[in-house]
């Protein structure tokens, strides 16, 4: 094996396990099918060609098997093939804010219930929530193809059973609408919302990636398992549907702690910040997560009152 020195990506979570470079000795021993992808690069590091759709998708199936317990995942072509890293950042900061109303204590068990707006066909912010936290989910989605693999991904893994429940959002024009019901109480939302504004756009910005990947210009890029028309790209982009979001939000003040969405381009904070204001959320944070060379950032906004938060209750079953 080459050189594979643990040097720390000190702008992850503190808890991220992904902090230091893939092991991919310890990495093989769960995932041996992963060893023809591994090479060693100018610097005789080891790594993967993350332009290869295989090479992507196996190391997630390794990483997911060493890391967090999942014995057998999958993914059909073309669909969205998740930064495990950045995902599991994500799920952190959340629990972050969720001990910040609990006495700095994270609320971990089944009973603490998340929801995942558009889960794709990768199911990856509930498999990483349960493993991490113990959490239950219930996790949406608009297409039913992506929802039959979430299906066959729980099946797999018997100790999901119980803990994701999968949900189809038959109109296209609503977020929470007949999924949040009148008995639901959810400790947190959590979203990767699409952030292109046309199919279009959404091509030449898979395009730039791939000639970052490979040092190679292109205008038909191999999709790096790029994502569906659904989970890369709306009509008025990622404002627009997190706009939506917000307002739809107003509708369940007391059924939610902490609303949450990732926000891809810094431009959008401002008119989201003014939504949110103008909708009178009680408490608004804005968290910003590095990963490698992209900057997202987590937004949070609850309607909930000072005395209400004081009395949601995070108890363990």
């Amino acid at each position: 094996m080459k050189n594979n020195t643990n040097s720390e990506k000190s702008s992850l979570h503190p808890r991220n396990k992904h902090r230091s470079r893939y092991d991919f000795e310890v990495l093989l021993i769960k995932t041996p099918e992963l060893k023809p992808f591994i090479y060693s690069n100018e610097y005789e590091i080891e790594t993967i060609d993350f332009s290869n759709p295989m090479a992507v998708k196996t190391l997630n199936k390794s990483l997911l098997k060493t890391y967090y317990g999942i014995l057998d995942w999958d993914l059909p072509e073309d669909y969205l093939c998740p930064p495990i890293p950045g995902r599991a950042d994500y799920i952190h900061h959340i629990a972050d804010l969720l001990a910040e109303v609990n006495q700095q204590i994270i609320p971990n068990g089944n009973n603490i219930m998340g929801l995942d707006i558009g889960v794709g066909a990768n199911c990856i912010y509930p498999i990483l929530g349960n493993a991490e936290y113990d959490w239950s989910f219930v996790a949406t989605d608009i297409d039913a193809n992506a929802l039959e693999n979430c299906v066959s991904i729980i099946e797999k893994n018997p100790h999901l059973t119980d803990v994701i429940s999968l949900q189809q959002q038959m109109d296209s024009r609503f977020i929470f609408k007949d999924i949040i019901q009148p008995e639901d109480k959810f400790a947190f939302t959590i979203c990767n919302p699409p952030f292109h504004d046309s199919k279009e756009e959404a091509a030449k910005s898979a395009a730039r990636k791939v000639s970052n990947l490979t040092n190679q210009k292109t205008t038909n890029p191999i999709l790096n398992f790029g994502g569906q028309n659904n989970e890369l790209w709306c009509e008025g982009g990622e404002l627009a549907f997190i706009t939506q979001m917000i307002y739809e939000s107003v509708k369940y003040p007391k059924q939610c702690f902490w609303f949450t969405t990732l926000v891809s381009k810094k431009d959008h904070l401002k008119s989201i910040y003014k939504t949110l204001n103008k909708v009178e959320a009680s408490n608004i944070k804005t968290i910003e997560m590095n990963q490698g060379q992209k900057i997202s950032r987590l937004v949070a906004w609850t309607f909930l009152s000072e005395n209400q938060q004081k009395d949601w209750k995070f108890s363990v079953e």
